[in-house]
This record gives C-alpha cells, structure tokens and sequence, in this order.
C-alpha cells in the first residue's frame, strides 16, 4: 500500500493562524516548532517549567509562562518535553486546564500509544513528527525549504483533527517537503525498534566491537578508531544523499565485494530473529513500562550503561584524534564533557 503524502496545497495554515499555539517545551525541537509557527503568522506562547531555557526563548522574542497557564491560555497545546517527562506535566499542569475544543499534539507517540498520557475524549489528539532534529527544522524553514515530517490523528472529537495536523505541519514547514500519513502505534513502535536495533544500539554496538576486535589482534587504536568510527560518516553521508545504492557506487569494488559478501555472515538470520524479538518486546509495551520505570526508580541503571559507553576506549581515542580534525564543531561534545564534569 503506498503511503499518503501531503503537500503545501493540500494544508489550509487559517485553521491554526487565528488559534493561540502553546508551545512546551524549548529544546531542540521546541525552539525550532515555536519559532517557524510564529514566523508563519501563527500566535505562539511557550510553556516552560523554571530553567535556562526560559531565557533563551525570552531572547528569541516568545511570550514565555508556566506550564499550566500556556495550557490555560492556548487553543492548541503541543508538548515537546522528554518521553519519560510527558506524563507527570500532563497531569499535573495540563489535563486540569484542558476544555473541549482544544487540541492537544505530540511529535512523537510513546505517551499517548503505551497509556502514559489518556486525553480526555473531548480534545483532538494529533502529531506532527518531523524527521530532522531541531536545528534543521529551522534552518530548512528559514532558506525557504522543509523537513519532511510524519502526520497522525489519535482523537477527533471536533471533525477538524486532521485540518488542523496539517495546518500544524505547514506552520513549521513540513508540508513544503512532504508529510507521510501514519498512525501513533506505527509511528512509535518503529521509531524505537529502528533506534534500538540499527540508528543507536545496532551502530554504536558495532563500532565498538570492530574497534576491539581490530585492537585486541593488535593494530594500532587510532588506525582502528578510523577505521570503524571516523569513516562511517563519509559511508552514512552517501546513503542519505542517494540510498544503498549511491553508497555501493561510490566505494570501491573491493570495498563493495567485500560488503556484500560479509555484512549477510556478520547480520544473519540469528540477528534478524533478535531483532525480531526486539519489536515484540516494543510492541508488548515491555520497553516503555520498563524504561519509565527506570526513570520512577532514578535511573540508576541508566547512568551505570550511560558512564560504561563514555569509558569505552574508542571515546578517548576519538577526543585525541578530533584534536586534529579543525572542520569539527565541538559544540556537542563540550556539552557532554560538561555534564560529565
């Protein structure tokens, strides 16, 4: 079945530009939502629990309040807080002000799918998921161009739910790439099962366990770092651009015979069945009831993973090497030397 694809002329921005759009949260994606609705002509507040963040979107010339009266105030409230946050804000600051009418929107769908977050069934209940992270959503937006998002409703108690996703979706930009048609549980399950298994455990699992296996037969742990880690942009950079394909034209024959004759050896059909009980454990909600009870317990096994990955020897190699790498922009990685500290 092919997917459904939205597109500028098929969005009407009128259906949220006489709304009031509360905007929580301003990280990443906040900022960027928050300041491409208001550049299309939509009224935006932010909603923001006491922290630096407030400042900045003071700075960037937002309406900045609490939580609970951005909720109070907004016609349309879409939250932009951290999964494992979502319930306890809702709750406590959003559900008591929420009225029929309103429309509450997520840009991902964890809290709604796995029970964390039940909306009253008088609001519609959308989301907008752009598939860039924050700084692009804006930056594309700003040079005229989009970031292609994903569109679903979960609730339509006024009969405008979907109008009013795709409003949302041409207020930050979305409708100018394009926006796929999809539902809260395929949205979620996939999102995390492609994390999990290939975008962040699959990779970062395979750089490390390429760079031991080269160190332990004795190569030098610079060579190996480039070898596994430093190079993997360059190969990622020609799939985004132009698929598999554009990646196997590019590299070498060598390089594209040996692919293709061991990466089926390395990621066989013994992997595929861990992968496959992966999505169950997704799709059963073991995960999500596991992962916010990690954070109700105060993440300790979290910190414990999360401080082992940063001791990995490939780390501390990589901080000496990127020393000579001048192009880099350190920015991201002198805030993680900051929270370490």
């Amino acid at each position: 079945m092919n997917a459904r694809i939205y597109y500028d002329q098929d969005a009407d921005l009128t259906h949220i530009q006489s709304r009031k759009v509360a905007i929580i949260g301003y990280g990443s994606q906040g900022h960027a939502h928050a300041l491409n609705l208001r550049d299309s002509g939509v009224p935006v507040i932010v909603g923001i629990r006491p922290g630096a963040s407030r400042e900045r979107a003071r700075r960037d010339g937002l309406t900045v309040m609490d939580v609970s009266q951005a909720a109070e105030q907004a016609d349309m409230i879409q939250i932009l807080a951290p999964d494992h946050v979502q319930p306890d804000l809702f709750r406590d600051e959003i559900l008591p002000h929420l009225r029929p009418g309103q429309a509450l929107a997520f840009a991902h769908g964890f809290a709604v799918h796995f029970g964390e977050i039940v909306p009253p069934d008088f609001v519609d209940v959308f989301m907008v998921a752009p598939k860039a992270p924050g700084h692009l959503v804006r930056r594309l937006y700003r040079e005229g161009q989009g970031t292609p998002c994903l569109v679903a409703v979960h609730q339509d108690a006024t009969g405008q739910a979907r109008d009013l996703a795709l409003a949302y979706a041409s207020g930050i930009g979305g409708t100018r790439a394009g926006v796929i048609e999809t539902t809260f549980r395929e949205e979620t399950e996939s999102d995390l099962f492609g994390e999990q298994t290939v975008l962040c455990g699959g990779v970062s699992a395979l750089i490390q366990s390429g760079f031991e296996t080269l160190v332990e037969a004795g190569y030098q742990p610079e060579i190996a770092y480039f070898e596994t880690l430093h190079e993997m942009k360059l190969i990622v950079d020609l799939m985004y651009e132009g698929g598999l394909g554009a990646m196997w034209y590019s590299v070498s024959d060598t390089a594209e015979y040996g692919g293709l004759t061991v990466g089926p050896t390395l990621v066989d059909e013994a992997v595929r069945d861990k992968m496959r009980k992966v999505l169950e454990r997704i799709q059963n909600g073991t995960f999500a009831r596991a992962w916010m009870a990690e954070n109700r317990e105060g993440r300790s096994e979290f910190e414990t993973l999360r401080a082992a990955a940063r001791r990995h020897p490939v780390e501390s190699v990589g901080r000496d090497l990127r020393q000579m790498m001048s192009w880099l922009r350190p920015s991201v990685e002198a805030e993680v030397e900051e929270e370490v500290r």
